[in-house]
């Protein structure tokens, strides 16, 4: 399902046709005295480097990349996918500063940039939270296997259970109030993309009509007829 929707995205990203703008990123990562930064994002199924810089003893980075329109970007410190080490942020024509630190890398992020930077802030907070009390959970889950309590076992899991299906209300919830930022549509592929495909559509037909006209509007409208179809 999510290759479906990788795909459709390459071909929405394939029919923009505007000039090319540039967006520029500039930051420091306190503590790195020596290092490579990676800027990257989504093409087609895979995660690709589009731009990279060494860092120095001022633990600053300038990096830079092409682009038709708002987008989510990546900062990674290597060339793996591990998102323990990545910062997302909506990349814009204009830019972006990002300050953070190397011991918490992502956690430390503090981000300047366009307005749907800040509606993805918000979203990520929430995340963060949502993290936290699934670790409490996996825990608790983990300590009654150990003591072989099947009903403080029981409890745990279902209250993991629980916590998955608030974390995709909360994030359909979150794209309705959201309608007119292209966050809206990037949640929808990105983190409910296996939701039902009519909670997709609701917020799909929800989108303000310069919402629909972005790439992950229109990448989220091609991937719910491609989901109806194969039904």
């Amino acid at each position: 399902m999510k290759q479906l929707f990788f795909g459709v995205l390459a071909l929405c990203v394939l029919s923009c046709n505007s000039d090319k703008k540039e967006m520029q990123v500039k930051g420091s990562i306190l503590g790195l005295k020596k290092g490579t930064v990676y800027l990257k994002k989504a093409n087609d199924s895979s995660i690709v480097i589009v731009d990279s810089t060494k860092i120095g003893d001022d633990y600053k980075f300038q990096l830079s990349s092409e682009l038709e329109e708002p987008e989510a970007f990546y900062i990674e410190l290597d060339k793996s996918v591990n998102k323990e080490n990545r910062i997302t942020f909506m990349g814009y024509n204009g830019v972006t500063t990002i300050n953070t630190t190397l011991n918490n890398f992502g956690f430390d992020a503090q981000i300047k940039g366009s307005k749907d930077q800040e509606v993805l802030e918000d979203y990520l907070k929430m995340m963060s939270l949502f993290k936290d009390q699934n670790l409490e959970f996996i825990k608790s889950n983990l300590d009654a296997q150990l003591k072989k309590d099947t009903l403080a076992y029981l409890v745990a899991n279902k209250k993991l259970k629980g916590q998955t299906k608030r974390k995709y209300l909360y994030t359909a919830n979150f794209a309705l109030a959201n309608k007119n930022s292209i966050v809206a549509p990037y949640l929808a592929l990105t983190e409910i993309y296996d939701a039902k495909v009519s909670l997709l559509d609701t917020i799909n037909m929800s989108l303000s009509k310069d919402v629909k006209n972005t790439k992950y509007g229109k990448a989220l409208d091609a991937y719910i007829k491609e989901i109806k179809s194969s039904n």
